[in-house]
């Protein structure tokens, strides 16, 4: 029996787009670059994308800061654009801290680096409930 994901249909879509722009253009731009690019090939998926989404940050309901979302997907998918030499554990936390902080439970990491990598994360509202602070 095949295991179904979390907005696995989404993800794909997302995916196909990443290596689409990774084979068109390399490595070597700012993530700006490819997050026009992104933007761009979602809209040709026929996928809702929205790019520089600003998200509260909240600690004990108090807003204390924010930031801005790369790429948000059918309001159900964060992703997180890097142009860096490898994917490292802190820009895997930074994606799943932004899912901490929004109502969105999955999230991908595209790094248009030298080798195209991507990381896909999922945080469930339900463990959202049971880390909040």
């Amino acid at each position: 029996m095949k295991q179904t994901l979390l907005h696995e249909d989404i993800t794909g879509k997302i995916i196909k787009a990443f290596y689409n722009v990774y084979n068109e253009l390399g490595y070597g731009f700012l993530e700006k670059v490819y997050e026009k690019a992104m933007l761009y090939e979602l809209q040709l998926l026929e996928l809702k994308a929205d790019n520089q989404t600003p998200v509260k940050v909240e600690y004990k309901n108090k807003i204390i800061g924010d930031y801005f979302a790369d790429i948000i997907v059918e309001e159900k998918v964060i992703i997180e654009l890097k142009a860096v030499e490898f994917i490292i554990p802190e820009h895997e936390v930074q994606l799943v801290n932004y899912l901490k902080a929004t109502n969105i439970e999955v999230g991908l990491l595209l790094n248009f680096g030298p080798k195209p990598q991507y990381k896909r994360r999922v945080l469930t509202e339900e463990y959202k409930n049971h880390i909040k602070i």
